[in-house]
């Protein structure tokens, strides 16, 4: 595949594509995981304390991480219907092969819908067993306001992502804080019935094939 042009943030290891997917490839791969939604549905979990996310989720691959009142773990099956969790759309794979040059492929993908008054705290990702391995994420529809900090705390900034955007965290930005602050709706017509949907690929086992 052709590489999108990559913007340097001055954050050494947060990488970032903006307009990434063109309007065409934004609409099918939005289709496929609507579809992929439809054997697994959203549901909305909650944190171990019981406080339920503002976003709904859902997974797409071999694995698919999740909160609930036992804590946070990736596992095969989505935790309402028991069903596994529907492949992930042949793009998605593509995309994280030719971004992020990791040797394994991505065994998670983490579906996040926000709607208008969904947000997501700053928070690092530390629930996978390979903590140098890339995290990459998609966002489709309404653009975000996006907060990001260094990873040992301190000041963090913001940057508007919008549909088709595409950016990783790797290096020494792999255990950044981050979150969403905001959605802008109505800033795209893309999601049906308005919002924003972010994927984030994830590996949760240790590398394979690393050298």
């Amino acid at each position: 595949m052709r590489l999108p042009r990559e913007i340097d943030t001055g954050l050494p290891g947060f990488r970032y594509w903006p307009g990434a997917l063109d309007a065409s490839a934004q609409a099918l791969l939005l289709a496929e995981v609507l579809a992929a939604a439809e054997r697994a549905p959203f549901y909305r979990p909650v944190t171990p304390g019981g406080r339920p996310f503002s976003v709904e989720m859902t997974n797409l691959g071999p694995l698919g991480w999740v909160s609930d009142r036992g804590g946070y773990r990736y596992q095969p099956t989505h935790p309402l219907t028991g069903a596994p969790w529907p492949p992930m759309p042949p793009q998605l794979v593509e995309l994280w092969a030719a971004l992020t040059g990791w040797p394994d492929p991505p065994e998670a993908c983490l579906v996040n819908l926000y709607r208008e008054k969904a947000r997501m705290g700053l928070h690092q990702d530390r629930d996978e067993a390979d903590l140098t391995a890339p995290v990459l994420s998609i966002s489709l529809g309404d653009a975000a306001v996006f907060r990001i900090g260094r990873a040992e705390g301190g000041r963090s900034t913001s940057l508007r992502l919008t549909s088709g955007d595409v950016c990783a965290l790797t290096g020494p930005a792999r255990l950044a804080r981050h979150g969403i602050d905001r959605i802008l709706p109505g800033s795209s017509g893309l999601v049906p019935g308005g919002g924003r949907i972010n994927l984030t690929l994830r590996r949760a086992t240790a590398a394979s094939q690393q050298s």
